[in-house]
């Protein structure tokens, strides 16, 4: 090759050099063309599988000759059956009150506990800042049985108790079955996932620039009024990010409900006691491979998760945006 460049004259040599380049970048693009076709591809089937297999009917799910492209169509018994299964407005009313007030909840107490971290020094704040990363640590299925024994007799530092000793009365609340057993836990910085939304806040708090703050301290504003006036306008990029995780983790949630509740269980433990539900009102099972069962079943699922991509579809823009800024990788 050093022979051949070096045997042809300056104008020739570079005119190679160009078509090789040209060639590199072009080989290039068509790798990460079908790259990104083929993870496109991995994503995207098992939602293109649902909504076809939703939408088909019991004679075109038994025809082998066309799958992606079904010969007939029975949508309204099929989305009016999963409607009725997975008693939807019922339980998307549910899902409202337990999950997704829980959830904007957090959003809230998790930024003003994130704050606190990113820019004030205390006392013991090494020790709270290693609590805060067991909090993560810890799996959640170990803490299933005090959860329980808490909130059957919710007692904060055991004033509650003492005073039950003291009258002879039992005044310990039972949250079970109340929307409290979510809330108090989202309030309180605790609830599902809250480490990974403090630790967010963390991070782009530290790199909010401290002289905005500074103008207002001389402005005679307190901790209270800068975080309110200062911080939360500046921080609408990290609001989306943690809004969007907050959201679709607790919509996603199931174990919590089915620890807490006996009755009024959200969409999540709707879809997961699906089977059950199908037997009982339409005397179809999952495992007998019948094929009105599996259109039920995939009706159910992409009605599940339906709210969270219109959701998603709303803030996608700003939720792009915003995990460059706030520094999440990996």
């Amino acid at each position: 090759m050093k022979n051949f460049l070096t045997n042809i004259s300056e104008p020739e040599r570079l005119r190679y050099k160009r078509y090789a380049k040209t060639g590199t970048a072009v080989l290039y693009s068509l790798f990460r063309f079908l790259m990104l076709m083929s993870i496109g591809f991995i994503i995207i089937y098992p939602l293109f599988y649902m909504i076809v297999t939703s939408l088909v009917s019991g004679e075109a799910y038994r025809n082998s000759t066309r799958v992606w492209i079904p010969t007939d169509f029975d949508i309204i018994q099929n989305y009016t059956r999963a409607l009725n299964v997975l008693e939807y407005g019922a339980s998307l009313l549910d899902t409202v009150k337990f999950q997704i007030v829980s959830a904007l909840i957090e959003v809230a107490s998790c930024a003003v506990i994130g704050y606190g971290f990113a820019r004030f020094d205390f006392k013991g704040k090494k020790t709270f800042t290693a609590i805060l990363f067991l909090t993560i640590l810890v799996p959640d299925m170990m803490l299933m049985i005090p959860r329980m024994l808490n909130y059957t007799h919710l007692d904060f530092f055991g004033i509650l108790g003492l005073a039950s000793r003291l009258t002879g009365v039992d005044i310990r609340p039972n949250v079970l079955n109340t929307g409290w057993a979510f809330w108090l836990p989202s309030l309180l910085g605790i609830g599902l996932k809250s480490g990974i939304l403090i630790y967010i806040y963390i991070q782009f708090f530290k790199g909010l620039p401290r002289e905005l703050e500074e103008a207002a301290w001389v402005d005679g504003a307190g901790p209270i009024r800068t975080f309110i006036s200062i911080a939360i306008p500046s921080s609408s990029v990290v609001f989306i990010t943690v809004f969007v995780f907050s959201m679709i983790w607790h919509w996603n949630d199931s174990l919590l409900s089915s620890m807490y509740l006996t009755n009024d269980f959200p969409l999540a433990n709707r879809l997961a006691m699906i089977e059950s539900a199908m037997v009982q009102k339409y005397l179809l099972a999952i495992r007998s491979k019948n094929p009105e069962s599996a259109a039920l079943l995939m009706a159910a699922c992409l009605l599940f998760i339906a709210p969270m991509l219109i959701m998603y579809m709303i803030v996608q823009r700003g939720f792009i945006e915003s995990i460059d800024r706030v520094g999440i990788t990996g």
